[in-house]
């Protein structure tokens, strides 16, 4: 487990930038992990995911269609949780050991309109308790349902009556879009209010998701109980400890 933690405090450093973002707004948006002559095959690689995944791994939502466990889906994935900027935010905001709780394809359906702002995990006593990321299999636009943040509301000590009482659905004063090109990747504090804006192309727009939690805390998925003999031939030690297998 040290070295595990030593390879991921040490040899990487988020930018000041970033660091700024990630304490002031709440997220902040990063380059990927895959290569721009890399994005063809990975998003090719997503839609052969969805395509064969057993009916029991999809969720169809109300805006949004997701296929979980996307650590057991193939090589071309294996780099999305093991970004060094997703680790150092981590570090930074969880601040105790973490692992991997869940990470799933989530494509938004063409034409819906745009999700309630929320919380993953509100703050506890002990401080932040969550830091997700979003891999932009597409690119994120204010038309195709790119996410909105409300920048510095993970600070808050209450959330404010006008949210409350509101429209969560209707646009907040001072909120965010997190655009970027394909292959961008945004990483925040699950504490924030956040939800993806409208799509109103005619096309869907495709991410993968996941979150990292504290390593005590009970996960979303049991990632270990369905880890394949191939996957963990394939990844290394330090994918094993974030992974808790």
């Amino acid at each position: 487990m040290q070295d595990c933690m030593h390879a991921i405090m040490c040899g990487f450093e988020l930018s000041a930038y970033a660091c700024q973002e990630l304490d002031e707004a709440g997220f902040t948006v990063v380059p990927g992990p895959a290569a721009t002559t890399d994005l063809a095959r990975l998003a090719a690689a997503y839609d052969a995911a969805i395509n064969s995944a057993e009916p029991e791994d999809v969720r169809v939502g109300s805006s949004t269609t997701r296929v979980r466990d996307f650590v057991n889906r193939g090589s071309e994935f294996d780099g999305l949780y093991l970004h060094p900027p997703v680790l150092k935010a981590c570090c930074r905001i969880v601040k105790e050991p973490f692992r991997l709780s869940t990470i799933h394809a989530r494509t938004l359906r063409a034409d819906l309109p745009a999700q309630n702002l929320h919380v993953d995990f509100e703050r506890d006593a002990h401080g932040w308790t969550m830091v997700g990321f979003i891999f932009m299999v597409d690119e994120f636009r204010g038309d195709n349902g790119a996410t909105r943040f409300v920048p510095g509301s993970h600070l808050w000590s209450a959330v404010p009556p006008d949210l409350v009482l509101g429209d969560l659905n209707a646009d907040y004063p001072g909120q965010a879009l997190a655009c970027g090109p394909a292959g961008s990747m945004i990483i925040f504090n699950g504490s924030v209010w956040h939800g993806h804006t409208a799509n109103s192309r005619r096309e869907p727009r495709r991410s993968i998701q996941g979150a990292y939690i504290r390593r005590d805390a009970e996960s979303g998925e049991n990632l270990p109980a369905r880890m394949l003999p191939e996957t963990l031939a394939r990844i290394g030690q330090l994918a094993k400890y974030l992974l808790a297998v």
